[in-house]
C-alpha cells in the first residue's frame, strides 16, 4: 500500500512539474508577442497601405482591366476589413470568399504576380520590416489559387462579359467603416506606425 501510495505521490508531482514547465514555455514563446495587426500599426497604418496598394493597382494597365466593373469604395472596404482580420486585428471579414469574388475574371498569374509586386512596393514605401511583410505575404499568398483562373504570363487581358461583381455596400456601412470602433481604441496606446 505505501508503495501505491508512493506511485501515486510521484506521478501527481511529475504531472504539476510538467504543467508548471508547460506554462513557463508557452508564456516564453510568441504568445506573448503581439499580433501582426498590432505590430503592423492597426487600423490607420492598414487604411494608409490599402489605400496606396489600391492606387498603384488602379493605375496599372497589367492589372486595372479586371477592375473596370469592381465598386471601389466596396474594393477598399473589404481589402482592409480582411487585412486586418488577417492578421489578428479586430475585424470580422464580411466579404465574398476569393474564389467567388474573382469568379469568372478570368485573372491570369501573370495579373496576379504583377497585384503582388506593387503589394511588395507599397510595403516597402511604409518600410514594413522583412518579418512582418513576409509574415503578411505568408498569410495572403495561398490565397493565389482561389484567384488565379488562367495560366500564364499574360496581363493587361480584358475582364470577361462574364464577370458580374458584388453590388456596392450601402452607405451606413461604408459610413462604419471596415475597423471596429470600439475594440481599436483599446489597442491605439503604444502602437507603432507602419
Amino acid at each position: 500500500m505505501l508503495k501505491l501510495k508512493t506511485l501515486a505521490l510521484a506521478l501527481f508531482l511529475s504531472a504539476a512539474f510538467a504543467a508548471q514547465a508547460a506554462a513557463q514555455c508557452s508564456m516564453s514563446k510568441p504568445a506573448m508577442q503581439k499580433s501582426l495587426y498590432e505590430r503592423l500599426g492597426g487600423a490607420d497604418a492598414i487604411s494608409a497601405v490599402v489605400d496606396h496598394f489600391a492606387g498603384l493597382v488602379l493605375k496599372d494597365e497589367k492589372i486595372n482591366k479586371k477592375f473596370a466593373k469592381t465598386n471601389a469604395p466596396r474594393l477598399l472596404f473589404h481589402l482592409k476589413e480582411q487585412v486586418c482580420a488577417a492578421t489578428g486585428g479586430p475585424c470580422k471579414y464580411t466579404g465574398q470568399d476569393m474564389k467567388t469574388s474573382h469568379m469568372h475574371m478570368g485573372v491570369t498569374e501573370g495579373e496576379f504576380n504583377a497585384l503582388v509586386g506593387h503589394l511588395v512596393a507599397t510595403l516597402d514605401h511604409f518600410k514594413v520590416p522583412e518579418a512582418e511583410k513576409n509574415e503578411l505575404l505568408g498569410i495572403l499568398g495561398p490565397l493565389k489559387d482561389q484567384i488565379v483562373e488562367v495560366k500564364g504570363d499574360a496581363t493587361g487581358t480584358p475582364l470577361p462579359d462574364n464577370f458580374k461583381p458584388a453590388p456596392p455596400l450601402d452607405d451606413k456601412k461604408l459610413k462604419m467603416g471596415p475597423f471596429p470602433k470600439g475594440k481599436e481604441k483599446m489597442k491605439e496606446k503604444g502602437k507603432e506606425k507602419m
